[in-house]
């Protein structure tokens, strides 16, 4: 049975299963059980990315050390390639990783470094957590730099063996990691899955994550995870989650959130754009005269529509959250305008700032 849903509806069930509903989330595991990630990000304009992430779901509540300590203490989450995720993902990760890398220059790389890579595991293994600063850099093969990263090949041999799942992040000092040997990061006896098996799996969970998405989509593989659906006045071809479709009825209501421009919801830009109408465009990385909204503005979504952009940079100096503007995509009226501002003086109470330019 193929389900025929309303846009409205295809809306709801995205914005639910992203914990953006009135319905807020209690704390940060929950939060990335959910998603299956928190991305991380340095850009601050308001707060990095994995904080802004956690505060637009859990709301005033939310402090930063409480991700640090479900990563780096309670050991409920784990950082990998740039996001923090659930640890229940893991054993569904780890039989890809056994077979990374795919590519053949990684291999070659591999082979060509053995010497370095046994030099790094060992070093780990006798005097971890170690930074990446503290450990030689012994490569034959050198890769080039890439704008990111610059000529020191630790970096690159620790980020192949965590995708190999032989190290692991531990924890972190500011934007430094700190790097140990996976079984003394990692909990041991987890299940054991054929790939094929966790593939199909890691397809579920990336479906309740978004509760509806397009079949066969670069941006949101899901495979046939769910129940095939279509949406009012679109011919592609979508697979929703059951248990988003069956809490349909159970309408919590809307609220308005200031999204980081990394945010989870906005990643699948060809879904964004048919479910919300909204061709979103990341300005950070062009020039001045071509912004159109700022730097490194925020979505605002209202309910399950996005209204508007928010440009505002904290002045740490001041201590102050300073409004460069509220674009409006339609004017708002009374009570619209009324919930922006109030979700604004929830942001600054959240930053411990006050908020400046409002008038």
């Amino acid at each position: 049975m193929t389900h025929r849903l309303t846009a409205d509806e295809a809306r709801r069930i995205a914005v639910r299963a992203q914990l953006l509903d009135a319905d807020r989330p209690g704390d940060v595991v929950e939060v990335a059980e959910q998603l299956g990630y928190i991305k991380i990000d340095p850009t601050a304009t308001i707060a990095p990315a994995e904080h802004t992430l956690l505060w637009s779901r859990i709301g005033w509540s939310y402090e930063p050390g409480q991700l640090s300590k479900a990563v780096e203490q309670d050991r409920l989450l784990f950082e990998f390639d740039g996001a923090f995720r659930p640890m229940s993902l893991l054993p569904l990760m780890l039989p890809g990783m056994r077979r990374w890398p795919q590519r053949e220059s990684s291999r070659q790389w591999l082979e060509a470094n053995a010497a370095f890579r046994d030099d790094v595991l060992a070093r780990l293994r006798d005097g971890g957590p170690l930074f990446a600063r503290e450990i030689p850099d012994t490569a034959v093969a050198r890769r080039g730099t890439d704008g990111w990263s610059g000529p020191n090949q630790v970096p690159h041999m620790l980020d192949f063996l965590s995708r190999q799942g032989k190290v692991a992040i531990v924890g972190r000092a500011g934007r430094h990691r700190r790097w140990d040997l996976a079984e003394r990061v990692y909990p041991q006896n987890l299940p054991d899955y054929a790939f094929d098996d966790a593939e199909r799996m890691r397809e579920e969970r990336r479906l309740q994550a978004v509760g509806i998405a397009k079949e066969k989509s670069p941006w949101t593989p899901v495979g046939a995870a769910g129940e095939p659906a279509t949406i009012e006045g679109s011919a592609r071809k979508y697979r929703v989650d059951p248990e988003a479709l069956a809490a349909l009825n159970d309408d919590r209501g809307g609220r308005v959130a200031f999204l980081n421009p990394y945010d989870s919801l906005l990643f699948d830009r060809p879904r964004l754009r048919e479910l919300f109408a909204f061709d979103y465009v990341l300005e950070q990385f062009k020039p001045r005269p071509q912004r159109r909204y700022g730097f490194f503005a925020h979505p605002i979504l209202m309910g399950d529509r996005f209204v508007g952009m928010l440009d505002a940079e904290v002045d740490r100096t001041r201590e102050e959250l300073r409004l460069g503007a509220i674009h409006e995509f339609v004017p708002f009226d009374p009570e619209e305008t009324e919930m922006v501002r109030a979700e604004l003086a929830e942001l600054g109470e959240w930053l411990g700032m006050s908020v400046t330019g409002l008038d």
